[in-house]
């Protein structure tokens, strides 16, 4: 798919997600490109937050922000949205200034003289209170313009905000093809290893014998490993070891730490090493003429995450830690099939298998799961009442492309294939658990973000005796649908009712629908009409009102955003009293 049409595909989903036009297009173009970022590592729980205002002659800027579950990692996000139809170029000046708009919002922030500016009862105010509470603590901040046109930078010069280095990054629509069409967010992360460690690595290459992939035994500096991950945090780990170090914070493992500190030259001896997925791997002569890795494109580590975070957060915390002795055994797989489906599934057996004898359940989150094969096969077998059209369930990143790009060889063939499969009726796994979990009246865990609540929602279906839920008949399936079907009208709803935490008033008004009227919706009706009446909305928009004060009250000041992750929280909102339903909403079955 080439860039102008991506741009069109991305306009589809945006207008799929409107309610309204003018400044909330802008908003959902940025929540898109926002939870793309966060699925693939790139930033943690985003939440759309928009503020503009003048400090003095100064302009200020911010359209949402992300902070890690140890409140040491910020990123913030502006955006510059020009609604073009054709790829733009946008002029480095203009990024920059979006920017420096946005960092004099931060820096205002952290001097303390932000918060007092602000209504108490916003949103905003409750972020900048918390950035001022917590800067001195904070190890990472990053800031992001988002735009959907195509800038000639894609970082600009690192810049200090009251002592702390803040990286300036741009997500353009040309990085957002690069990583959503093409299917390969990875193609970012490439080490040169003759600038990192001065030269080749020292290798024993072994090439496959099969069409999947070659093989690399060597050993990796110290150093080198720890500026990777300086440079590309968790994205350089495989989704489900980064799911995992979630779990375990920073993931510093205390026996690395002291090895590290007081027997580095003992650490190859004594560590298991890494295992690498890359796509592309270039060799070359090291100092003594053999062969050695040069250069590596697309690479992941999908087991050892422990052990490279321990690297860098150790020597960050001890910074007289001398790496320069330190060794990491790795084993490098470098990837030869061109199928995007069938690469993501080797990866997820490599990071099963791989992880298989530590306590890591990664085969719990892989998308081979037979739950997740059955709901794909189901999407493309379970046509819609109208008999043409269907959903399309994308267990495997990129496949909806690969669809579109396999089946879809005439222009004519392919605008049919948009028709009977829009963007807008495409499901990821993660929204698959989200819609789930928020039907099942289980709010405080969607809020929690997208690779938790997935989490969640595969423990579900691998009980603790082994033995796994059965799996979906087509009427299961349809009725999934009918629940995707009102989260996302809810997300729509909701969207130009409430300037921030969206994300959280749509679980919980999902949540109370279900608890309040669940047993009383046909959702076999909402599956045949393929929507949502206008009186079931329209009551979906009055508990929305109530849910939303009921959150912010109970936060009692807190970020609603941490607020609603909490049991506590569930449980006020949850046990909050409502506004009888409406009579005659065709949905809900005489009870």
């Amino acid at each position: 798919m080439d860039l102008p049409e991506f741009l069109r595909q991305i306009y589809a989903s945006v207008r799929a997600q409107m309610q309204d036009g003018g400044l909330y297009e802008e908003l959902v173009f940025c929540g898109i490109v926002m939870d793309h970022m966060a699925e693939i590592g790139m930033t943690f729980e985003p939440v759309e937050c928009h503020y503009e205002g003048m400090f003095g002659n100064a302009n200020l800027r911010l359209s949402g922000y992300a902070i890690n579950d140890d409140n040491d990692q910020l990123d913030l996000f502006v955006s510059l949205y020009a609604s073009v139809e054709d790829p733009t170029p946008i002029p480095d000046s203009e990024t920059l200034g979006a920017l420096k708009q946005c960092l004099k919002f931060l820096t205002l922030c952290a001097e303390g003289r932000m918060a007092p500016r602000l209504d108490p009862s916003s949103d905003v105010r409750s972020l900048a209170e918390s950035i001022q509470a917590n800067y001195d603590d904070l190890e990472q901040v990053r800031v992001f313009v988002i735009t959907d046109r195509v800038a000639k930078s894609k970082s600009f010069q690192t810049r200090e905000v009251g002592g702390k280095a803040v990286r300036l990054e741009v997500m353009d629509i040309e990085r957002l093809h690069r990583h959503t069409s093409e299917g390969k967010p990875r193609d970012e992360l490439s080490v040169d290893f003759g600038e990192v460690s001065g030269s080749p690595l020292p290798c024993v290459f072994v090439p496959g014998d099969s069409d999947d992939y070659d093989y690399a035994l060597t050993a990796i500096p110290g150093e080198a490993l720890r500026l990777l991950y300086e440079k590309f945090g968790a994205r350089l780990l495989e989704a489900n070891v980064r799911s995992f170090l979630s779990v375990k914070g920073k993931g510093v493992n205390a026996g690395i730490q002291k090895t590290l500190r007081e027997s580095p030259r003992r650490f190859m001896a004594y560590n298991n090493g890494i295992v690498i997925v890359a796509d592309e791997m270039r060799m070359a002569r090291t100092d003594d003429g053999s062969q050695g890795i040069a250069w590596l494109q697309g690479l992941q580590i999908v087991n050892g995450g422990q052990t490279t975070a321990s690297l860098y957060f150790t020597k960050k915390k001890y910074p007289d830690t001398d790496l320069s002795h330190v060794r990491v055994p790795a084993k490098i797989i470098v990837m030869k099939t061109q199928d995007s489906v069938k690469e993501e599934s080797l990866v997820s057996d490599i990071s099963r298998y791989a992880n298989s004898q530590n306590a890591v359940r990664q085969s719990d989150l892989s998308a081979n799961k037979p739950f997740h094969v059955e709901i794909e096969r189901l999407s493309r077998t379970v046509y819609c009442p109208d008999g043409s059209s269907q959903w399309f369930y994308e267990r495997a990143a990129g496949s909806y492309n690969t669809l579109l790009a396999r089946e879809g060889t005439t222009p004519a063939r392919l605008r049919a294939l948009k028709d009977a499969i829009p963007t807008s009726r495409r499901i990821t796994k993660t929204e698959l658990a989200k819609y789930i979990n928020a039907w099942d009246c289980k709010p405080d865990v969607v809020s929690l973000g997208s690779q938790k609540n997935f989490d969640r929602f595969m423990a579900e279906l691998t009980p603790a005796n082994g033995q796994e839920v059965p799996l979906p008949m087509a009427a299961d399936y349809k009725t999934m649908i009918a629940k995707a079907k009102i989260y996302r009208e809810t997300q729509k709803l909701l969207r130009p009712m409430f300037q921030a935490f969206q994300a959280n008033v749509t679980a919980y008004t999902v949540s109370v629908l279900a608890a309040t009227l669940g047993s009383r919706i046909d959702l076999d009706m909402i599956w045949v009409k393929q929507a949502l009446s206008r009186e079931l909305l329209a009551q979906i928009a009055t508990w929305a009102r109530e849910v939303n004060d009921i959150l912010h009250v109970s936060a009692g000041g807190r970020m609603v955003s941490e607020w609603a992750k909490r049991p506590e929280c569930k449980e006020a909102v949850m046990g909050a009293s409502y506004s009888a339903p409406a009579s005659k909403i065709p949905e809900v079955k005489a009870g």
